[in-house]
């Protein structure tokens, strides 16, 4: 298989509420340099695939509230390679709808599905992990994901149970079972196994495996996305009127509860070039250069005492004292200012939700 026919989608539309208000409804946390690199998160996802990825076979798929943002961060992307979604529905609809567009091109397509939010810190690891991976599926009617060795009993990811290897080779298995984000305890049984990896949320399939997938375990998925005729896909003003008449009737279901957790066909290549979905703000910590107290400093001047184990991330020309803060996220954007413990980041959709009741949209 040639590399013409590798294709990548990049889901980009997700909201980044656990970021709040660092992240804001109109300007996301892929959209943001956390780093102070000069470049967002969205833009590394997309350098970071085109060594194995021709860029006219990289898709991108996000909100129409984020149009401008993409195109402005992706210059050399064509408008035809980004595909607008009228109404938020997780990512097994964004998914399938991918994979109609790129099949109705290439039925030899096979496919990479990444987030635009995900942290890599070995790009060249990554770069071989995906090689390998194309490899697999290019040659198996397989749907396979990537998986992370845990470090820690994270309650935040989904997991994945290893099976044995029936014939397959650099570092691919079968899958035997997938948990959705256990508790403390049962994530402690998982670490100490040994069988169980963290789920990426990074997929490979070919287009032609994923779309009967669909067939199998989302009838109704695939019977809305096969209203349209497969040629019609390739018209952009066909196809764009299809999915702003269509795609809300979607259920909203994410791609591991609607195929992978149901599928016989799935594997995980196990792969080690440094990962993180960064989700929350303790990733952001754990991924961050810290000063000599533990203090982590996004934008801004930060005098602390007694304090340590803290991420502030606060408007550029802003100073903030603070004293005996120990293990808090501080963050500031514009009229919003969140003092939360680290340890109950969890709650900060929940707190979102309350804002959004108690003063509408305007915080949000």
């Amino acid at each position: 298989m040639t590399k013409q026919h590798r294709y990548c989608v990049i889901m980009c539309g997700g909201v980044g509420s656990r970021f709040w208000p660092y992240s804001r409804a109109n300007k996301p946390k892929q959209f943001i340099d956390f780093f102070g690199t000069g470049t967002s998160l969205l833009q590394m996802s997309y350098d970071r695939v085109l060594p194995v990825v021709p860029k006219e076979n990289i898709i991108v798929v996000t909100s129409h509230m984020y149009a401008e943002h993409v195109k402005e961060q992706l210059p050399d992307i064509a408008p035809e390679q980004i595909l607008l979604e009228p109404a938020r529905r997780n990512t097994a609809p964004c998914i399938a709808w991918a994979a109609y567009h790129i099949y109705s091109r290439d039925p030899l397509a096979s496919i990479i599905v990444a987030s635009s939010d995900h942290l890599i810190t070995r790009d060249s690891l990554f770069v071989e992990s995906i090689e390998n991976g194309f490899n697999f599926v290019e040659t198996h009617d397989a749907l396979l994901t990537l998986g992370i060795k845990p470090t820690r009993p994270e309650t935040g990811y989904g997991y994945i149970q290893i099976g044995k290897a029936e014939g397959t080779a650099n570092g691919i298995l079968p899958v035997k079972t997938f948990t959705e984000k256990p508790d403390k305890d049962l994530a402690k049984v998982f670490l100490e196994s040994g069988e169980f990896y963290w789920n990426s949320g990074i997929f490979l399939w070919s287009a032609k495996s994923i779309i009967n997938a669909f067939h199998t375990h989302m009838p109704d998925i695939s019977a809305l996305f096969e209203t349209l005729p497969l040629s019609e896909y390739s018209n952009p003003d066909k196809e764009n009127a299809f999915i702003n008449s269509n795609f809300a009737s979607c259920p909203s279901i994410s791609i591991d509860y609607a195929v992978m957790e149901q599928a016989s066909n799935v594997y995980v290549e196990c792969v080690k070039f440094g990962w993180s979905d960064l989700g929350t703000w303790t990733s952001l910590y754990d991924n961050s250069q810290k000063n000599p107290d533990g203090n982590v400093t996004r934008n801004g001047r930060v005098i602390a005492y007694n304090a340590t184990g803290n991420i502030f991330a606060i408007n550029p020309e802003k100073l903030v004292v603070a004293t005996g803060l120990n293990d808090y996220v501080i963050a500031d954007s514009d009229d919003v200012l969140l003092i939360c413990p680290r340890s109950e980041e969890q709650q900060i959709r929940h707190y979102v939700n309350d804002v959004k009741m108690a003063y509408g949209e305007k915080y949000i």
